[in-house]
């Protein structure tokens, strides 16, 4: 039977909990989307980062844990400055510690709206990713300046770092309302992560994996196939890829292997989706007893019923797969 790290409480209480402040909540309490959870080895302190606002600019806030269950009241560690190109909301915040520091890799989006959709109709924002750095996993994050990483003509979100061979590099994607068929796209960054180096290349597109479909479930020509939630891991023996789309109606994880072991790929898609029960955006991480653990958002929809999942996981070498 699979194992999923789901505890039901009475909601919030007032007490100590491993040493966290008071008016913890209880993970299956936390609306969030695009969980991503950094495990502090010196502190034993699991930090899980989310999206919000403040005052009409977007931010991002962290709840912090002993055991993945009971969370403490959320913190802000980072508002968008009224300075930066892009203030609307923030998606997808991922926190990385590299050299030292630590940095957010985020989706900003523009303040305003347009009419501007693969069908022609729909309201979308402009958006792009950007990093911000600190000295602690709770801020505060100061921007290095008011512009983003990725191209300014891309519409391009949910970006995660991978270092190879001790070159950090972005992967983000490059989404489906510009594209029709959303892509997975690379580029090399700056040392210090506050910039690009090379320009994006294309790693794979939706239509690559057989199990994605368009949002509506149809199985139509090359059309609408959503890329989200990239996420890279190094296994035993193999580079993995868990990312997003929709197969039967449903947004669901999937999962692609480098052939050779290096960023660059080939990227193979592995048949059926690793999830696929309208759950997704999924990231992994080693828990304080040495276990993999895929942390993901479920359900997708409808808003405000979002919450974190932690599943075990398993790394056969060739496969990923969820564990007993």
């Amino acid at each position: 039977m699979r194992t999923l790290l789901r505890i039901f409480s009475t909601g919030m209480f007032f007490c100590l909990v491993g040493g966290l402040a008071s008016n913890a909540a209880n993970i299956k309490d936390i609306n969030i989307r695009d969980p991503f959870i950094y495990a502090d080895q010196k502190t034993q302190t699991y930090y899980m980062y989310a999206s919000n606002s403040v005052d009409g600019r977007g931010g991002v806030e962290v709840y912090k844990s002993k055991d993945l269950v009971e969370w403490s009241e959320p913190v802000q560690v980072f508002t968008v400055p009224a300075s930066n190109r892009l203030t609307g909301k923030v998606w997808a915040p991922e926190m990385h510690y590299y050299k030292g520091k630590y940095y957010l890799f985020l989706t900003l989006n523009s303040p305003y709206h347009w009419k501007h959709y693969a069908d022609g109709s729909g309201i979308f924002t402009y958006r792009s990713v950007q990093t911000f750095w600190s000295k602690s996993p709770e801020g505060p994050f100061k921007a290095f300046s008011d512009m983003t990483l990725t191209p300014i003509d891309e519409m391009a979100l949910d970006g995660t770092l991978y270092v190879e061979d001790k070159v950090p590099y972005l992967v983000y994607c490059n989404e489906w309302v510009q594209r029709s068929d959303g892509t997975i796209r690379m580029a090399q960054l700056s040392k210090d992560l506050s910039h690009l180096v090379s320009r994006p290349v294309d790693l794979f597109c939706a239509s690559a994996a057989l199990w994605a479909l368009p949002k509506d479930g149809k199985a139509e020509p090359v059309k609408n196939l959503v890329t989200d939630g990239c996420f890279l891991f190094k296994g035993k023996s193999s580079l993995f890829m868990t990312w997003s789309s929709f197969t039967d109606g449903k947004y669901a994880v999937g999962v692609a292997r480098s052939a050779t072991g290096k960023i660059t790929g080939p990227w193979i898609q592995e048949d059926e989706p690793l999830f696929k029960e309208h759950g997704g955006h999924a990231m992994i991480f080693r828990d304080f007893e040495g276990r993999l653990r895929m942390v993901f958002h479920q359900p997708n929809s409808p808003s405000g019923q979002e919450r974190a999942v932690i599943y075990y996981i398993e790394d056969t070498g060739d496969h990923l797969r969820l564990a007993d």
